[in-house]
């Protein structure tokens, strides 16, 4: 479990295509990567991904032909850039909201513009998420907690500080650009509690 804020922004340095599924490398530089363990998740670009190799400058992790199909994973190369947080442990604050790191669909970028000291991005998710976004609601993209501003159908605002700016890979956005998206998961629980025997006689 994540809080969808962000600890560093890291750099692809290795991909490899693997009989159908994917594994990668991932540079860090503020990550104390002393801390970090065999088998732990660390959130990369919102997907939670096990780490299965400790580096000097960062970790590898495999990843899965499932998350290759629902994420935008297949969209990087060398270079890239990629949100990075680790998982959420008891003695930290919950800074952003419950993000679990699965990634529900991939939005797209529409269009981004200033606002006085901050910018606005609007981004159009899949028409089935839609129902899962709400005005001043959270989303997490690309593992980044965020509020919804304005929501029309399936495309929604956000504002976003020159702080997350700066500390983030939305900077880097641009009309097109291909987002991971995660809904809040108290929407999914509740959508399921409302079907109630319904959901479970099918």
């Amino acid at each position: 479990m994540f809080t969808g804020i962000i600890e560093e922004v890291g750099e692809i340095v290795a991909l490899k295509q693997c009989n159908g599924d994917m594994k990668l490398r991932v540079n860090t530089k503020q990550l104390d990567i002393s801390k970090i363990q065999l088998g732990d998740s660390i959130a990369t670009n919102g997907v939670c991904l096990t780490v299965a190799r400790l580096c000097q400058d960062g970790y590898e992790s495999d990843v899965s032909s499932e998350t290759l199909s629902v994420t935008s994973i297949e969209n990087w190369s060398i270079g890239s850039k990629v949100n990075l947080e680790r998982s959420l442990t008891i003695d930290m604050r919950l800074g952003g909201h419950l993000v679990l790191g699965h990634v529900d669909g991939i939005g797209e970028i529409l269009d981004r513009f200033p606002d006085a000291r901050s910018e606005r991005f609007r981004v159009r998710a899949p028409a089935e998420l839609a129902k899962y976004i709400a005005q001043k609601g959270s989303i997490t993209v690309d593992g980044i907690s965020l509020t919804v501003n304005k929501v029309e159908g399936s495309d929604f605002e956000l504002n976003i500080v020159p702080w997350t700016l700066e500390h983030t890979v939305m900077n880097t956005y641009q009309k097109g650009t291909k987002v991971n998206l995660e809904v809040d998961v108290i929407a999914r629980y509740v959508e399921r509690l409302m079907l109630g025997e319904i959901a479970i006689t099918n």
